[in-house]
């Protein structure tokens, strides 16, 4: 099974820190947000990694090269421009293959086992949710008794939880995407429309690193510093 690694972004809410530095490769805890994602990945047995990148991609290449240092094959999807997250990943499933793949933003941090997500039957697509942060509080999706994902955050049917960036995808969810940037929420929610989007939530450690105060807090956490 292979996995991706969003890595496109251009950091604007870690600024001034993604000034000179993508924000994949912001230190937390003295190791690159992305290393984490790459160690969790090759220790549930997924080595053969795709990363996109846009912003100074070149500084991605360069400090992670063949994934060969981490037990892992990374292969580059460059991007000269950003191309919104799910255009970002229709235009890297040449290097994905046909068969379903595990995604993870790379700008969260969580102790999720990703071996939980390998081999598993999936129709399109099968979300990790995680509880509403402080900065999401509506969430994204609900997540019915019986497992599904629907678009409505308020639904009767299920619980309203907020997307964690962890996923696995069948190439298919792309079939008919429009040309040009686009987000993983449109194909996401026209899935979810059919009854073929499923999710589980995850009660673990997970944060969303998108301000440099929260990549401070996580820093303390890691470190257990007060």
């Amino acid at each position: 099974m292979k996995a991706m690694i969003l890595a496109a972004g251009l950091g604007k809410r870690m600024r001034p820190l993604t000034d000179n530095l993508p924000k994949p490769l912001l230190l937390c805890a003295g190791k690159p947000l992305i290393v984490y994602h790459i160690e969790a990945l090759v220790a549930a047995g997924v080595k053969d990694i795709v990363i996109n990148h846009a912003y100074l991609g070149e500084m991605i290449e360069e400090t992670l090269r063949d994934g060969s240092a981490y037990g892992a094959s990374i292969q580059y999807s460059a991007e000269k421009e950003p191309l919104n997250t799910g255009a970002g990943i229709a235009n890297a499933l040449p290097l994905l293959g046909g068969a379903p793949f595990i995604l993870s933003n790379g700008d969260v941090w969580t102790d999720f086992d990703y071996s939980q997500l390998t081999g598993l039957d999936i129709d399109l697509a099968h979300l990790v949710m995680v509880a509403n942060p402080e900065h999401n509080p509506q969430g994204d999706f609900s997540l019915t008794e019986k497992g599904f994902l629907v678009a409505d955050r308020f639904s009767e049917r299920g619980i309203g939880l907020t997307y964690s960036g962890i996923a696995v995808l069948h190439p298919e969810l792309f079939s008919f995407c429009p040309s040009g940037p686009f987000p993983l929420r449109q194909p996401l929610i026209d899935a979810m429309a059919t009854g073929k989007v499923s999710g589980r939530y995850f009660k673990g450690q997970w944060t969303d690193v998108g301000t440099p105060t929260r990549l401070k807090e996580l820093e303390r956490a890691i470190l257990g510093a007060p």
